[in-house]
């Protein structure tokens, strides 16, 4: 910037000061006083962010991120207790959670830019309220073992749960602890002509089809690998990334796509309600559901992006290209009426169903 010739040597010291003033405002190293906190999952997911997502922010922006660690649980018991002085910027929960959040005002609306028209339309939660930030979805798994040696094909149907050849090697998460059950419980209920707002079809008819070839209903999913390994379960609930873990692993299991659709799973990120710092938030939020960031967050942690412009690499890419496949016949459902109702729900699934 060209310095005026009439000032005086008192003006031009001042000019020249103030000149150097703006250029160190502007640059990142005097922006990286902001400091934005984002509560997530502790764990596999932290470290991929912390070490392969933000840091590309970082630079840009001169923002750093803190990671506030937890379960989808902690996070949201945090939002509540920081309600009326919110110490978090931007959130992850898990979906159905994610809709406790935006009900009870602790979320904001996510600002419009390009990457919401980037992302999968399912991700955009009530008005952009919360938005996806990775996807998954549950389906049906299999012990591709037992499958081979007994010369069964691989399940097409959530109704496969009730083929009298799999009775007793059907594995089912409990419905009143794991969202992986709830969510096949909510399929059967539609295939029997029920809705969120009407279980009976579902909770009258389960225990005369599915229930006899039910061997065990376990609380979460950490008993499967064990159950396939010892050829106990045939058939159960799980993600495909769920499946892709546990082939890492070494366990002979496949997913399948039931014909009536899987159920979306995703992780939500909202921008927090009267945050410390709106403006970086925002850029947050934005940065996150775009594709520099959804990439790096599947190549360094398998956290399938929500954007749809994502161009995944080869070594991932058949993996990538069944997911959007199987994501067209994937079902929503209804949080709101399911938070509202559940407490009912779990007391009738213990009594009706576990008992």
């Amino acid at each position: 910037m060209p310095i005026p010739r009439s000032l005086p040597r008192t003006g031009l010291a001042t000019a020249a000061l103030g000149l150097a003033v703006g250029l160190a405002l502007s640059s990142p190293a005097a922006a990286q006083t902001k400091t934005v906190y984002i509560g997530m999952n502790g764990g596999t997911m932290e470290k991929t962010y912390t070490e392969n997502v933000f840091p590309a922010f970082e630079k840009a922006t001169g923002i750093k991120v803190v990671v506030v660690p937890g379960t989808s649980s902690d996070i949201l018991a945090k939002l509540q207790a920081q309600k009326d002085n919110p110490q978090m910027h931007v959130v992850f929960l898990d979906d159905g959670l994610m809709y406790r959040a935006i009900g009870m005002g602790l979320c904001q609306k996510t600002e419009a830019s390009p990457v919401l028209d980037e992302v999968y339309p399912s991700s955009r939660m009530k008005g952009d309220m919360a938005v996806g930030v990775n996807m998954g979805m549950t389906g049906l798994a299999y012990n591709k073992k037992m499958f081979d040696e007994k010369g069964w094909a691989a399940p097409t149907s959530w109704m496969d749960l009730a083929d009298p050849k799999y009775k007793g090697k059907i594995v089912v998460q409990s419905a009143s602890s794991s969202t992986f059950g709830l969510h096949a419980f909510l399929m059967y209920n539609r295939i029997q002509g029920g809705t969120e707002t009407n279980v009976d079809p579902g909770f009258t008819t389960w225990r005369k089809t599915i229930g006899p070839n039910v061997l065990e209903y376990i609380p979460s999913s950490a008993k499967i690998a064990e159950m396939v390994q010892t050829g106990e379960a045939a058939i159960f609930p799980l993600t495909p990334t769920g499946v892709g873990s546990l082939k890492e692993k070494g366990i002979p299991v496949e997913y399948a796509q039931p014909k009536e659709g899987s159920v979306v799973l995703m992780v939500g990120q909202c921008v927090v309600n009267k945050n410390p710092d709106n403006a970086a938030a925002q850029k947050l939020a934005a940065y996150l559901l775009g594709q520099e960031a959804q990439l790096a967050a599947l190549k360094f942690g398998a956290q399938i992006p929500s954007n749809t412009k994502v161009s995944a690499p080869a070594e991932v890419a058949d993996a990538m290209g069944k997911f959007q496949g199987y994501m067209k016949t994937a079902n929503t459902v209804d949080w709101d009426v399911i938070n509202e109702k559940r407490p009912d729900w779990n007391q009738r699934w213990n009594k009706e169903i576990e008992r």
